[in-house]
């Protein structure tokens, strides 16, 4: 199974997959961002968003189905998806190999969501880049709470917190 962690840019993703990591070291973590940033060192991407490639998301599918080993595993992915057909792709992709998915949204009040990125002192230089992407992250909210199995608002919660319910999205361990 994959539990899919998504949300806005800035949301938290990669902090609550670090804690559900540290609590579960079973579950196998998985960055789709790294299929991007591979398919960008051979491939032109002329719109400047790896996503847009068809290649990216038909290896994203291929690593999440060898990541799973037939639902042996847990994989832990954070990653957002904005456009609703990539994300179809990906799932039913995923689903067509017989890999389970769970997509958690991780949600958040705007203000507060600015307010993270702006003092985000991990990845400063992304600042401007996930404060860009807002208004896309706002436009697709609709189809990502109806798609989501768990929307967690994570507005004001502590990482600890959101993993504890996120946890409860994930089957015993093993």
């Amino acid at each position: 199974m994959i539990l899919w962690l998504h949300g806005a840019f800035g949301v938290g993703k990669s902090s609550v997959a670090a804690e559900l990591h540290r609590r579960r070291p079973e579950l196998v973590p998985y960055d789709p961002e790294l299929v991007g940033y591979l398919l960008r060192r051979s491939l032109p991407v002329p719109t400047g968003d790896f996503q847009d490639l068809a290649e990216w998301r038909e290896l994203v599918v291929a690593t999440g189905a060898v990541l799973d080993d037939a639902g042996r595993r847990l994989v832990l992915a954070p990653m957002t998806l904005l456009q609703e057909q990539y994300a179809g792709e990906v799932f039913a992709g995923l689903a067509a190999r017989g890999v389970e998915v769970r997509h958690v949204l991780l949600d958040v009040a705007d203000d507060e969501l600015s307010r993270r990125i702006r003092t985000d002192a991990a990845e400063p230089g992304a600042r401007s880049w996930r404060l860009e992407r807002v208004p896309a992250y706002e436009a697709a909210r609709p189809w990502l709470v109806s798609a989501a199995d768990l929307v967690v608002d994570t507005t004001a919660r502590t990482v600890e917190q959101v993993a504890d319910e996120v946890s409860g999205a994930l089957p015993a361990a093993r």
